[in-house]
C-alpha cells in the first residue's frame, strides 16, 4: 500500500469517528480545545513535521474544536448540515480534484453539473427556461446576478458595459428593503452601486419589504427582494413588487440563500408567493440542502444574460461554442466541482426527498416557537419556515439566556437585534434534528431562563 493510501485510510477512519460522534459531546468547544488550537500555528515551514503527524494533528487537536453543526442541535447563522450521500460524495470528487471550468478540463464535473443545474431550478420550482450556475455562496450569487442584471438594464438602454464602461452610463436607480442581508449591500458596491441610486424602502413587523412604500420609479431599475429574511425568515411580497414595478426596464432579483427553497414545498409556497417571476435569483445548496461547504448557485430566467456578463475568452480555450461552462457563466476561472453532492443528494431523494428535508426543518422551528410561547417568552415574529426569534422579558436578560445556552454544550442559538430589541434566533437547517433534539434544547433554554 503506498503513503498515499495509507494518509487516505487514516483521515477517512477520523472522518468516520467524527461523524459517528457528531450528535455526542458539546455542541461546541471548550476553552481548553480553543486554546489547543495555538498548536497549527506553532508549526513552523523551517522544520515541517511530515504528513502523518499533520494529519493526526488536524484530527486530535481541529476535530474537538468544531462546532458540531451536523449534530441535530446547532441551530445559528443558518448553517446546514451534510446528508451521508453528499459527504460521500464529498469524498469521492475529492479524489476526483476535477477543475469544473470547462468540459474540455472535466467532462464528468461538466455532465453532473448540467444535470444537478437543471434539476436544481425544476425542485426550486423555476421556469424550466431558468439556468443555474454553481458558485461559493450565496454573497458570491449576488454580486453574480447583479453585475447580470446592471449589464442587462443598461444593454436594454443602448449602453454597452463591456465596450464603454461604467463612467457616463445611464442611471440605474436600485430599489432595496430596509431588512436586506449585508450581502446584497456587499454586492451592490462590487457592482459600482452608490448609495445615492439606492432606495430604501420600510419593512414590517415581520422584515417584510412593504409594498405601499415602493417608489415611482422612471427608467432602468433594479429591484434587490429577499425570500427568507434572516432573522425571521419571512420573504417580500414578490407578486406585490412586480405588479407595480414590473416591466421591460426592471430587473427583480430575489436573495433566497434559504427561503427560496420554501418554494419546493407545496404546503410553504405560500410564504414565497410569486418568486418565480424574478429575474434572476441565489441561493445556497450548503444550508438547507445540506451539501457541503461551499455551495452557492445564481440562476437567471435568461441565461443569455449571465453568459454575456460573465463571459472570458483566451487563445488557449477551446473555442467549441460550447452554451455551458461554468467559467463564461461566473466570477471563477478555475473552480471545484460543486454539482456533484447536490447531483447526488437530489438524484438519492428526489423531489419527495428534499420537500421532506425543508417541512421537517420548518415543523422543528414551530415546535421550538410554540413550547417557548407556552412557557411565557415572546415571539417577535410568526414562525413561517425554519427561523424562530424570541425574547425573554428585557435585552439583557435576553442576552444571557443565550450566553448560558451556549455554555451549557447541549445546544446553541445565536444573539441579535431585531427592530431595537435583543433576541434569541433559532435557525433549524440540519436535517439530522430530531423532535427530541428540540424538545432536548427547549428543556436547556427554559432553565438558561429559570436561572433568573
Amino acid at each position: 500500500m503506498s503513503a498515499d493510501s495509507e494518509l487516505f485510510d487514516v483521515a477517512v477512519a477520523a472522518s468516520k469517528h467524527y461523524s459517528a460522534t457528531a450528535r455526542t459531546g458539546p455542541v461546541g468547544p471548550d476553552e481548553h480545545q480553543v486554546e489547543a488550537l495555538k498548536a497549527f500555528g506553532a508549526v513552523s515551514v523551517d522544520k515541517p513535521i511530515g504528513a502523518e503527524a499533520a494529519i493526526d494533528l488536524l484530527d486530535t487537536v481541529g476535530s474537538p474544536a468544531t462546532m458540531r453543526s451536523t449534530g441535530g442541535r446547532y441551530f445559528g447563522f443558518v448553517n446546514g448540515g451534510v446528508t451521508g450521500e453528499a459527504r460521500a460524495a464529498a469524498i469521492l470528487a475529492g479524489a476526483w480534484d476535477q477543475n469544473a471550468a470547462l468540459p474540455a478540463m472535466s467532462p464528468t464535473a461538466s455532465a453532473i453539473d448540467a444535470a444537478a443545474a437543471e434539476m436544481i431550478v425544476d425542485v426550486l420550482g423555476l421556469p424550466s427556461t431558468a439556468t443555474a450556475a454553481f458558485c461559493g455562496g450565496a454573497t458570491v450569487a449576488n454580486i453574480t446576478a447583479i453585475v447580470t442584471a446592471r449589464d442587462a438594464l443598461l444593454e436594454r438602454a443602448d449602453w454597452d458595459v463591456h465596450d464603454r464602461g461604467l463612467a457616463g452610463a445611464p442611471k440605474i436607480q436600485v430599489v432595496i428593503s430596509e431588512e436586506a442581508h449585508v450581502s446584497v449591500h456587499k454586492a451592490l458596491r462590487v457592482a459600482g452601486f452608490g448609495q445615492q441610486q439606492v432606495s430604501v424602502v420600510a419593512a414590517d413587523h415581520a422584515g417584510r419589504l412593504d409594498a405601499s412604500q415602493l417608489p415611482n420609479v422612471d427608467g432602468p431599475t433594479l429591484v434587490l427582494a429577499q425570500a427568507g429574511n434572516v432573522n425571521t425568515g419571512h420573504s417580500d411580497p414578490f407578486d406585490a413588487i412586480m405588479d407595480r414595478l414590473g416591466g421591460p426596464d426592471t430587473w427583480m432579483h430575489v436573495d433566497g440563500a434559504f427561503g427560496l427553497w420554501a418554494n419546493a414545498v407545496p404546503q410553504r409556497q405560500v410564504h414565497v408567493a410569486g418568486v418565480e417571476r424574478a429575474d434572476s435569483w441565489a441561493t445556497d445548496g450548503h444550508k438547507w440542502l445540506n451539501v457541503p461547504y461551499d455551495c452557492g448557485v445564481v440562476i437567471c430566467a435568461d441565461g443569455r444574460h449571465l453568459r454575456r456578463s460573465m463571459r472570458m475568452d483566451a487563445a488557449y480555450v477551446p473555442d467549441g461554442g460550447e452554451a455551458r461552462s461554468l467559467m463564461n457563466m461566473g466570477l471563477q476561472m478555475s473552480q471545484a466541482a460543486r454539482a456533484v453532492p447536490v447531483w447526488t443528494v437530489l438524484a438519492s431523494r428526489g423531489r419527495s426527498g428534499v420537500r421532506e428535508i425543508i417541512e421537517h426543518s420548518c415543523r422543528c422551528a414551530e415546535r421550538f416557537g410554540d413550547a417557548l410561547v407556552a412557557a411565557g417568552a415572546e415571539l417577535l415574529a410568526p414562525v413561517v419556515i425554519n427561523q424562530a426569534l424570541v425574547a425573554f422579558g428585557d435585552d439583557a436578560t435576553t442576552d444571557r439566556v443565550v450566553e448560558r445556552v451556549q455554555e451549557s454544550g447541549t445546544c446553541w442559538m445565536g444573539a441579535t437585534t431585531w427592530q431595537g430589541r435583543r433576541a434569541m434566533r433559532i435557525s433549524v437547517s440540519d436535517l439530522s434534528t430530531t423532535f427530541d433534539d428540540v424538545d432536548r434544547s427547549i428543556e436547556t433554554v427554559l432553565l438558561a431562563w429559570q436561572g433568573d
